[in-house]
């Protein structure tokens, strides 16, 4: 599992810049380029959520990852293979406004 550190603080898996959601999906079957992957299990921190960033657990380390972006080196049957990725978006209100920083084009 790669390490994972995440700058999409707006999500309300985001604990410390961690995901304690246990794993995630990163999107763009068709990238080329990192800009054109998301973090697809984003979701916008709203109301309650901003406050109990901690309801589904703390934050992992070390992550799941499954993984579409086929162009990308570190993806090895759909689950990725970095030993450590990025994920930004630091001001991001939908998955779209993420991206695996990690990526790198075969």
């Amino acid at each position: 599992m790669p390490q994972l550190k995440c700058s999409a603080v707006t999500c309300v898996f985001n604990k410390q810049e961690l995901c304690s959601r246990g794993d995630i999906q990163v999107t763009g079957d068709q990238a080329s380029t990192a800009d054109q992957t998301c973090c697809g299990s984003f979701q916008e921190r709203k109301g309650e959520s901003m406050t109990n960033s901690c309801a589904n657990g703390c934050g992992c380390e070390t992550i799941h990852v499954d993984c579409e972006a086929c162009k990308c080196v570190y993806n090895d049957q759909r689950k990725c293979n970095a030993a450590q990725i990025g994920i930004s978006g630091s001001n991001a209100n939908s998955s779209q406004q993420t991206m695996c920083g990690t990526f790198s084009c075969k």
